[in-house]
């Protein structure tokens, strides 16, 4: 087996149990720690250009970060949400950053195919690390994490979002 093949067969594999735990946990399995921003800072990830980004890329901005992957439905429904809310928000300090956990091809080609606005960043294994760390115990997709202009954590969601509650937290966080 080339070591190509094992790895595709590997994220295959840990991809289809994320999306088994997330299906079957639901929120209930979210715990927050108290290293969070820590963790939030130290995660190095390489954009579609290859350049190594960190979230502090955006500093003083109100970010959203969701994680992501080409086969997950729920991810698929609020990739043109998300990229909706960017339009509207960017010019007010937010952006939308997303953390793919799939192979970079099909992140690539899937990208371009939606049109997608905001910055993707490739989360291979990391990806996934993070999002333990960041609470998200059972690795489901899609999990959202919005941190304010200080880069702490305020909210997190395991599940699809809904327009609504996007608004509703970052009116929220555009008072502050």
């Amino acid at each position: 087996m080339t070591p190509h093949r094992r790895n595709t067969l590997i994220l295959i594999g840990v991809a289809a149990a994320a999306a088994g735990a997330g299906f079957l946990a639901g929120p209930g399995i979210l715990q927050r720690g108290p290293g969070e921003t820590a963790a939030l800072r130290a995660a190095r990830f390489l954009d579609l250009n290859g350049k190594a980004r960190t979230l502090a890329d955006w500093q003083g901005k109100i970010l959203i970060v969701n994680f992501w992957a080409t086969w997950c439905a729920p991810c698929l429904e609020e990739i043109p949400i998300l990229v909706a809310v960017r339009e509207v928000y960017a010019s007010a300090g937010v952006e939308i950053v997303g953390i793919a956990v799939d192979l970079e091809s099909k992140i690539v080609e899937f990208t371009k195919r939606l049109s997608i606005s905001y910055p993707i960043l490739i989360g291979d294994a990391g990806g996934l690390d993070l999002m333990r760390q960041l609470g998200n115990t059972a690795g489901g997709l899609p999990y959202t994490v919005f941190l304010d202009r200080h880069a702490a954590p305020v909210r997190h969601k395991l599940g699809a979002l809904k327009r609504q509650e996007i608004e509703a937290t970052l009116s929220q966080l555009l008072k502050k």
